[in-house]
């Protein structure tokens, strides 16, 4: 498959795992993209718009198999961290951000401003917020481990309904031998 001059092809598929449909893309560098649950194609396309503008698009199970087989184990609560490659497409502060998320031990939550403390930049709550709704691959880079400074749940691209399942998986996962 030829690249078209820095233009990334991404690779698509939808992933559906019981009751998860959602959408993933990779590069022939990793993942980039993780969808929202039950969201249509065109949240997909709509991002990659931003990020890999003029990308061309194919559809791939196979190429996308070992991203789909690990993510399938993390929702059926056997795996707590992942191996697969990432291609992380951000500006520095969100890359500084995605990176402090991926630090958040399974099962456990993390304040805004506590990542905001991560990150050596205190006063940037607000930022460091924007920059996690800003995080493209949901459950992977664990920005449902972010809630309100007083454990509330708070804003998820992917909605309150999917973070709740989220954390509760992780919940179980955590207080068994999983």
């Amino acid at each position: 498959m030829l690249e078209i001059k820095n233009k990334p092809t991404l690779f698509w598929s939808l992933l559906k795992f019981e009751e998860w449909h959602f959408y993933i893309a990779a590069t022939s560098k990793g993942l980039v993209f993780v969808g929202s649950q039950n969201k249509p194609i065109e949240e997909m396309f709509e991002w990659a718009k931003k990020r890999f503008p003029g990308s061309p698009f194919v559809e791939d199970e196979e190429k996308l198999e070992p991203y789909v087989n690990e993510i399938i184990q993390y929702l059926a609560g056997k795996r707590k961290t992942f191996t697969i490659p990432f291609e992380y497409v951000g500006t520095p502060f969100q890359l500084a951000v995605w990176q402090a998320l991926c630090e958040i031990p399974y099962g456990q939550t993390k304040s805004y401003s506590d990542i905001a403390h991560a990150i050596n930049k205190p006063a940037a709550v607000r930022a460091v917020g924007a920059a996690i709704g800003a995080n493209p691959v949901l459950l992977t880079v664990p920005c449902h481990r972010v809630t309100g400074k007083n454990g509330s749940l708070t804003g998820y691209r992917g909605g309150l309904a999917m973070k709740k399942l989220l954390l509760e998986l992780e919940k179980r996962g955590s207080s068994s031998n999983a």
